[in-house]
């Protein structure tokens, strides 16, 4: 059936007197919807609703208590969700070490790598995100979770819970770029809301309160939507348990955020299934000891095909964009990112030194077709000494440039070849528990999930006897060895588990360098805190080979430094960004003293 059906728009926050209230009409079957349950087809006029509003989106009626409300309420968040992809990318990378600026870089993106983010800056638009909140407040204030179809089934419970993981991730992204926020949780309909006073609450709030909100939601199964141009929407929805992970682990919280993170892994495809980390890798070829030929599975996980929803895909979450330039919520990753006719093959964004120092400090452990365990030699040219994954995402080459007429250096990184935007994925679930597991207490657990991968068999014989006093918590973790399969020297077509650590540095289980960092003269309890620091360190040179450019480098050292109480944690790798040698020169262009912490933070304007 065709829906027409026209929306309220209400202006909420920071908007003007003039555009508070105002409806207009979606343009008549833009949208057609068979039922809940199908294909949904958009046209052309948008690649979702094609909705203006600055605001809330909502039905024409007081309450939302049809089935087509539920699918107009999602959609219109997830709309207003496309304006925050760009930025949770660049807010969180930029800022970090592992990506820097050149000549073709525009001022806002330059200030914001040199933390000079002003109130003018495109990215620094708070409103965007209370526009996300405000939508969903207003859909949580509405729903009748009680109603139920003809078939006995709840109406919006599912809508209910996708809408909380979605305002409890906005509130997360809101909170860490601006340290303290205002926190609102009713729909702002009228000048008069506006004008309130909200209390405002900081990362330690936010995690709380969201906690709290979300507790009970966390196995509810999402809505199926079908297919949103050509894009499974399976992949538009915050898991739950994840969420909750990342708030226990901002919140020091550490035994209750593996549990999480594992009753994700462990439920993701259904009970009693498995969620396991593949062994797709970039490696020298193991008949080659030439170091001159690689095979590389590990690119899979940023094509289109890793857009195909499946048991093992490696993609959990993202944020759709829309598929061409003069839609409003196309993504520019590809053209910041990737030199093409788009910005006449001058790129924007460039790997920085640092992560070349970091990439190729890794020693590259080969395992050849005759059993020998060898190491790859420090001289390789082009970033190939060391870990693969830099140099298999980053491709460089020189052509002559049609506007300028000169010969120029171009860049891919394959990261940002699709028009969506990955927030979540498999491998960042599994870094993020092993950094649970370490600080809570279990470096040896975290240190198998870089080394060798787990199962039930390396947690009985490499892990719990070590741990005696917390066999029984130890014990929760079951990981089956027969859906756990770990990779052998064999390579036996159903292994499906090895180390994070071998996605790039070759394999890991073998290498002699790479073991959990121990000093035997400590005490106990000294002795296991050095073994924490070390494991944790070794995570955070993990997530930057693994994540560079995603996103998650600066919030990443944020943690690490908040929970150390250390700012020279995050200052002193962020001065590095041009090389370790040159952390004076950079210090000079970024004006603000990152040793303090509240130089981290953009201004809530």
């Amino acid at each position: 059936m065709d829906i027409n059906h026209k929306f309220l728009i209400r202006n909420a926050m920071f908007s003007s007197p003039q555009n508070r209230s105002i409806c207009f009409s979606i343009r008549q079957r833009c949208v057609m919807a068979v039922t809940l349950l199908s294909l949904l087809v958009f046209a052309s006029c948008s690649d979702f609703l094609n909705q203006d509003s600055e605001r809330v989106i909502i039905a024409d009626h007081n309450h939302l208590t049809q089935a087509e409300d539920t699918l107009y309420s999602v959609v219109g968040i997830i709309n207003k969700m496309q304006t925050l992809a760009d930025r949770t990318i660049l807010l969180g990378e930029l800022r970090g070490d592992l990506l820097d600026v050149d000549t073709h870089t525009a001022a806002d993106l330059r200030d914001i790598a040199m933390f000079n983010i002003g109130d003018k800056n495109a990215y620094n638009s708070p409103r965007d995100y209370y526009a996300v909140i405000n939508n969903c407040n207003y859909f949580i204030a509405n729903a009748d979770t009680a109603m139920k179809n003809n078939r006995n089934e709840y109406i919006f419970r599912k809508e209910y819970a996708v809408v909380k993981a979605y305002r409890a991730w906005t509130y997360m992204q809101l909170v860490l770029n601006y340290g303290s926020v205002p926190f609102i949780t009713e729909p702002i309909l009228s000048k008069g809301d506006t004008d309130k006073e909200y209390p405002r609450m900081d990362i330690q709030g936010i995690c709380n309160y969201f906690l709290n909100d979300l507790k009970g939601l966390e196995r509810i199964e999402n809505p199926g939507y079908g297919s949103i141009r050509n894009t499974d929407s399976r992949f538009f929805y915050f898991p739950i348990y994840l969420i909750i992970g990342d708030m226990n682990l901002w919140l020091g919280n550490y035994r209750e955020a593996a549990m999480d993170y594992y009753y994700y892994l462990s439920n993701r495809n259904g009970t009693n299934t498995a969620y396991p980390t593949d062994i797709n890798a970039i490696e020298w070829d193991r008949s080659d000891t030439h170091w001159l030929m690689t095979s590389n599975q590990w690119l899979n996980y940023f094509y289109e095909r890793s857009e195909i929803y499946s048991r093992d895909a490696e993609v959990i979450t993202m944020i759709p964009g829309d598929s061409i330039p003069s839609e409003g919520n196309y993504s520019n990753l590809r053209n910041l990112f990737n030199a093409n006719i788009n910005n006449e093959f001058q790129v924007s964004l460039v790997p920085s030194k640092r992560i070349q120092e970091i990439s190729t400090a890794q020693v590259y452990c080969h395992l050849t077709t005759g059993g020998d365990v060898i190491y790859a030699p420090k001289t390789l040219s082009d970033n190939m000494s060391g870990d693969l994954r830099l140099p298999a995402i980053w491709m460089k080459s020189t052509m002559n440039n049609i506007y300028t007429g000169a010969n120029t250096e171009i860049q891919q990184i394959n990261k940002y070849l699709t028009h969506n935007v990955h927030v979540y994925r498999r491998t960042m679930v599994y870094l993020r528990l092993a950094e649970a597991l370490n600080r809570a207490g279990f470096p040896r657990f975290a240190m198998a999930i870089l080394k060798t991968g787990v199962n039930d068999q390396v947690i009985s014989k490499d892990i719990i006897p070590y741990y005696p006093n917390d066999k029984e918590w130890l014990s929760q973790f079951q990981f089956p060895a027969n859906t756990y399969i770990i990779r052998t020297d064999a390579q036996l077509t159903n292994e499906n588990t090895m180390g994070i650590h071998s996605h790039g540095s070759g394999w890991s289980e073998h290498n002699s360098s790479y073991v959990l960092p121990d000093d035997s003269t400590l005490t106990d309890e000294a002795r296991l805190q050095y073994q924490i620091n070390g494991v944790e360190d070794l995570i955070m040179s993990e997530e930057a080979l693994e994540f560079a450019f995603e996103g998650v480098r600066f919030y990443d050292l944020m943690r690490v430094a908040l929970r150390r109480n250390d700012p020279a944690y995050l200052a002193d790798k962020v001065y590095s960004r041009r090389g370790v040698d040159n952390k004076e020169e950079m210090k000079s262009f970024i004006k603000k003293d990152l040793y303090q912490p509240a130089n981290w933070y953009m201004t809530l304007k």
